[in-house]
């Protein structure tokens, strides 16, 4: 994590330097340092417009950055596609549900781990795949739906789920990847509060382990969850910090937070 100077006391496990993305004369995401230590949850807000989704699409590969560099464990991944970055321990999920809706829970799962597996092996190379790879694959889906409570309707089609089971399907194809990093883009958008509380606790619980980075409009789930919070305006950082500094800091709390106070 950091000390109270803010230098970093921990491993960077992903980090950005000067991450830019232009669109014509618009800059989107406007010269972005982001480090992001190991076992840290860290979070992205900011109103709408600010740059966040550009930013999860940059560091996750479906957008090319007009300028800066991507690294992951102090590998430069800036040039690699959505699948190679898969291949290097970073997933993410999406806004908008994308779970394949004529399939079973746990097939969708099992197509994620699959992606994880296989997904750099053609189609020839995966006739001969060493089987052992597949036992991964059914271990991990199984892992994933106790550990998301998705048992009891893992031969349920997603289609007939409820929209929080969605969501929480949503976060396990992630996690079925089995990456280091995770990027969660707004996860309890449209959940009710029981819904919510329900996901608070899957974070502290299933993604303990890991480095999550969260894009999420919840203040009070972004103040309960996170170890430090970054906060974009106009593609550029205004500042990062434990929620308590956030929450402190006059600048963000006036724009963003509508007065929340720690």
């Amino acid at each position: 994590m950091t000390d109270v100077t803010g230098t970093e006391t921990g491993e960077t496990v992903l980090r950005t330097t000067g991450l830019t993305k232009r669109f014509g004369e618009f800059t989107a995401v406007d010269r972005v340092d982001l480090a992001v230590e190991r076992g840290e949850f860290r979070s992205v807000i900011g109103p709408n417009g600010a740059g966040k989704t550009t930013l999860f699409n940059l560091i996750s590969g479906a957008m090319t950055p007009t300028e800066g560099t991507i690294t992951l464990s102090g590998t430069d991944v800036t040039d690699l596609s959505p699948a190679e970055r898969v291949g290097a321990n970073l997933a993410r999920s999406f806004q908008l549900t994308t779970v394949f809706n004529g399939l079973s829970v746990r097939e969708n799962l099992r197509l994620a781990a699959q992606a994880r597996e296989f997904g750099g092996m053609s189609a020839a190379r995966r006739l001969f795949a060493d089987p052992d790879g597949f036992e991964g694959i059914n271990g991990r889906t199984e892992t994933v739906l106790d550990d998301l409570g998705l048992r009891p309707v893992a031969d349920a089609q997603a289609s007939d789920l409820s929209y929080g089971d969605r969501r929480r399907l949503e976060v396990g194809l992630v996690l079925a990847t089995d990456p280091e990093v995770v990027l969660l883009d707004e996860p309890t958008a449209g959940m009710s509060g029981d819904e919510t509380d329900a996901t608070i606790a899957l974070f502290e619980d299933v993604l303990a382990e890991k480095t999550v980075v969260l894009v999420e409009h919840n203040v009070d789930l972004v103040m309960r969850v996170s170890d430090r919070i970054t906060t974009l305006n106009a593609g550029q950082v205004v500042a990062t910090g434990t929620p308590e500094e956030i929450a402190a800091d006059d600048r963000v709390r006036d724009a963003y937070l509508g007065g929340y106070t720690a």
